[in-house]
């Protein structure tokens, strides 16, 4: 009930109709910057063709509607993985169709200094276009659509838009993982807390540094005691990330302790698919209501030491049979 009265008294209030952004006439005029002018002869020296320009409706930035040589574009080097059930359907339903409705968006790529822009073989990034890119990549196609902004920084947060196929725990750390390691080339001394929004969640990072260590590592049972505890740090991000990959390796010994365990509860004839978010729950510390959760840290020398000293042997089946859910792994 009290929970209840506090989401309503926090609930955002409306917006009036049609109060908020640009007009049309103003989405279509203004005075271009000088970045889109930048941008404009980048997407020439591609060899695309620049089809329009305009001002996003919302919040008023200049974008760039091009066409792009399929050439020319490669996704984001910290995105999720490519599906390829998902390409292999999308080139298909594209095939059917005949038509290529829906433009990806991209970023002028990082140009390396010893290359010329004429010459680079990849002008573009996509953050949200991955799979459409390889579809067409697959067919053949010569040219990809592109709603192109001269803003980098829309590469790190559009991910946050991309709500179209839900994440798996593993598909979301990775994804943070690899933003957080190219942010440390750009702005190393930037402190971690000032990319919140970029890479979501302290704790996706370093399971994220856990998965690519061990690839089939089981993160989602992890991911709970994590999430309330390891939250961004107040520090410059690759000092962070430091951090964070001393805590994916405690993480990882902890999981072959868990490894052990879970052997040993089978040998005693136990057979639940939720044997590890078992084990790991167990070995969580108690938290009572209204308490803040420990630090990360703390949190995995509590799991430590309960793992070392936990007993197989006291388990009893009504426990196990109690266990459900808890991952997505």
């Amino acid at each position: 009930m009290l929970a209840a009265m506090a989401a309503r008294k926090t609930r955002r209030k409306p917006s009036e109709p049609a109060s908020q952004g640009l007009t049309p006439e103003e989405v279509a005029g203004g005075t271009p910057s000088r970045e889109l002018a930048a941008l404009e002869e980048r997407v020439t020296h591609a060899g695309g063709a620049v089809l329009a320009r305009y001002r996003d409706p919302l919040g008023g930035s200049w974008l760039v509607l091009a066409a792009l040589p399929v050439a020319a574009v490669r996704p984001t080097p910290f995105q999720r993985d490519l599906s390829e059930p998902h390409a292999k359907r999308l080139e298909d339903v594209i095939r059917r169709i005949g038509s290529f409705l829906d433009p990806i968006v991209a970023i002028a790529a990082p140009l390396d200094p010893a290359t010329e822009p004429a010459v680079s073989p990849v002008h573009f990034w996509t953050p949200n276009g991955y799979h459409r890119l390889s579809a067409l990549q697959r067919m053949g196609v010569r040219t990809i659509t592109a709603l192109v902004s001269p803003d980098p920084a829309l590469a790190y947060r559009i991910l946050a838009l991309n709500t179209e196929k839900a994440h798996t725990t593993r598909e979301r750390a990775l994804e943070a993982m690899r933003m957080a390691r190219g942010l440390t080339e750009i702005e190393p001394k930037r402190h971690e807390t000032e990319y919140a929004l970029e890479l979501e969640d302290g704790s996706l990072v370093t399971l994220g540094l856990a998965y690519e260590a061990r690839p089939r590592f089981a993160g989602g049972a992890y991911a709970p005691a994590l999430k309330a505890s390891d939250a961004f740090l107040d520090e410059p991000i690759a000092r962070a990330l430091e951090r964070r990959e001393k805590r994916a390796q405690r993480l990882l010994a902890l999981d072959e302790r868990v490894a052990e365990i879970i052997e040993a509860l089978k040998g005693r004839g136990f057979q639940s698919p939720y044997l590890r978010n078992f084990v790991v729950a167990r070995l969580r510390p108690f938290r009572p209501r209204g308490k803040p959760a420990p630090e990360a840290d703390s949190l995995l020398d509590h799991m430590e030491k309960a793992a070392a000293k936990f007993d197989a042997a006291k388990i009893r089946e009504e426990q196990v049979a109690s266990a459900s859910g808890g991952g997505d792994d």
